[in-house]
């Protein structure tokens, strides 16, 4: 049995035993490994640092708690945003490359018109606009429509007493869009209901119209006495003869 000098400090000495051999049983021990330092005798973990407390550690786990939080929602915010700018610039792409094709199917419409969309030009003509309508190509504009800036282009203007306001009389040019974008409005002729009827003359609204039947001169209405030429002189009058 030894005494060890470093572990009989403070706490009084500690006795153990070395012997390999167990005198009450007589059997050879196994050799057991000598504890790590800091570590306490019964083997258990080391005690904390001084000055580190659970309300210290618990702050600590609060504030990683945070920045990870922190991380993860800039993280999702960054892959949102990658995702919004890489649809939109497949939208853009599409809808550029469908303008170009605007004219195309405008050929296609003027020949659908004239009859001439027979035989294998038409089964042509009729896969080119379903691949686009797949892509969500739309066309709009139909006569009676009523007329909105937004998607039409006026080119004409007439009036119609068939209408109670602006209303699309013709079509000249169907308009095409992509989901809610506008690729181009389309051009039509607008017509408006008649317009009212002309106020009367400038005399008669005035109220200077002709005189009423009956109506006296303004002197006799004044009062002014009136003469006529070719009375000079009066029935008695001092200026007759003496007859």
């Amino acid at each position: 049995m030894t005494v060890d000098p470093d572990e009989s400090t403070g706490r009084g000495p500690v006795i153990r035993d070395r012997r390999r051999v167990d005198p009450e049983t007589g059997e050879l021990r196994e050799r057991q490994e000598t504890a790590a330092p800091g570590s306490s005798a019964a083997g258990g973990p080391s005690d904390p640092p001084s000055g580190s407390t659970a309300s210290d550690l618990e702050a600590q786990l609060l504030e990683r708690t945070a920045d990870l939080q922190r991380l993860q929602a800039e993280y999702l915010n960054y892959k949102r945003r990658v995702d919004r700018d890489r649809e939109n610039a497949r939208k853009n792409a599409i809808a550029s490359s469908l303008t170009a094709l605007l004219p195309v199917l405008d050929d296609i419409a003027r020949a659908r018109e004239h009859e001439e969309l027979t035989g294998g030009f038409k089964a042509v003509a009729e896969s080119f606009e379903g691949a686009v309508a797949k892509l969500g190509l739309t066309s709009f504009g139909a006569v009676g429509d009523e007329f909105d800036p937004r998607i039409h282009e006026a080119l004409m203007h007439s009036y119609s007493d068939d209408v109670t306001g602006p209303t699309c009389s013709a079509i000249l040019q169907v308009g095409y869009a992509m989901s809610e974008r506008i690729l181009r409005p389309a051009r039509v002729a607008v017509a408006e209901p008649s317009q009212p009827a002309e106020p009367g003359p400038a005399a008669e609204s005035d109220g200077a119209g002709p005189a009423e039947a009956g109506s006296e001169p303004a002197e006799v209405a004044s009062g002014s006495a009136t003469y006529d030429d070719n009375d000079s002189v009066d029935d008695g009058g001092p200026s007759g003869s003496g007859a």
